[in-house]
């Protein structure tokens, strides 16, 4: 995924896209923790809050024995 930078005032911004925010279920306003790496050119966000995590479809079914 790949995502342009904004200016914002006086400051730089990412946007993050709609499915990664749903995903996650992050909201404006969330914090999230910035660590950079510049020796490697990356920078690692940590959002914060509560994410439910999505189960697969067939989690609560059981397989029927064969007799």
């Amino acid at each position: 995924m790949s995502q342009k930078i904004l200016k914002t005032g006086n400051s730089l911004a990412v946007v993050v896209p709609a499915d990664f925010v749903n995903n996650l279920g992050i909201k404006a306003g969330d914090d999230v923790k910035v660590f950079p790496k510049p020796q490697k050119g990356e920078i690692l966000y940590k959002f914060s809050g509560y994410q439910q995590l999505m189960l697969a479809e067939n989690f609560l079914k059981t397989k029927k024995k064969k007799p």
